[in-house]
This record gives structure tokens, C-alpha cells and sequence, in this order.
């Protein structure tokens, strides 16, 4: 199964955007489920309130430190990198999805939906898989 389609039956079980992007590659980052499942509750929904930035984004960015993150605690030195991997993933959902914020891309001041949450969704595992794994 790939894994749009892995992440829509996420969403269908009621996980929000970010943990539907994050467990998506459980395997890939090495981690149990249950444990990207409760790191990115909070992200969902725009970060609980709709007004920052959308759950599917803030997910997969998640994912490029759990990647690149040298996880050195007493000398980090894969900070840079990640951050350039975020922005890049930033700028490629935005170029996807038309918006970044989660209240602009379902449009609760204009009425006008951007992007759906599955498409929001789907852009998050197109990033991750275009620029952590390529």
C-alpha cells in the first residue's frame, strides 16, 4: 500500500492531519506509532485553533528531524540542515496547496476552501517522500 493511501485510512480512523502524515512513515523513522500518534495530537487542526500552520505541514516537518537529526545532545551540528529541509518542505506544500495556515486553506474567513484536508494531507506525504526520500 502506498502511503496516501496508508494515510487516508488514517484519517478515516479519526487520526488528524499531522498524525496522519507522521505514521505514515513509522517504519522509515524507526518509531512506534503510538508514540508519533501522541507527538503530533496537538498539531492537528492548525495547531488546536485553525490559525497556524496545517497539521499535514507541521507533520512532516516532524518527520525531517526524526530523519536528519544527527540526535548529538551535547554537540548538535544537523540543525542547519534540517532547518533548510523544513524550509524547502514549507515552500513545496505552499506551491501544492496554495497556503500554509490551516484557517486560510479551509477558507473559515472567505468561505473559499484552498485545499481539503485529505489534499492537504496527500501534499504532506508528497514532500516527504520528494525531499527525505527521494
Amino acid at each position: 500500500m502506498d502511503k496516501k493511501e496508508l494515510a487516508m485510512q488514517l484519517h478515516d480512523k479519526k487520526y488528524n492531519c499531522a498524525q496522519c502524515v507522521a505514521c505514515a512513515f513509522k517504519e522509515e523513522v524507526q518509531v512506534e506509532e503510538q508514540l508519533l500518534f501522541s507527538m503530533t495530537e496537538g498539531f492537528g487542526l492548525g495547531m488546536g485553533a485553525a490559525n497556524q500552520t496545517c497539521g499535514a505541514l507541521t507533520g512532516a516537518i516532524l518527520l525531517a528531524g526524526l530523519k536528519n537529526s544527527d540526535k548529538n545532545l551535547e554537540s548538535p551540528k544537523t540543525k542547519a540542515d534540517t532547518y533548510k529541509l523544513s524550509a524547502e518542505m514549507e515552500r513545496r506544500f505552499k506551491e501544492k496547496t496554495g497556503e500554509t495556515v490551516c484557517r486560510k486553506l479551509k477558507g473559515l474567513d472567505t468561505g473559499v476552501v484552498l485545499c481539503s484536508c485529505n489534499d492537504c494531507i496527500k501534499a504532506g506525504i508528497e514532500i516527504v517522500e520528494e525531499v527525505l526520500w527521494k
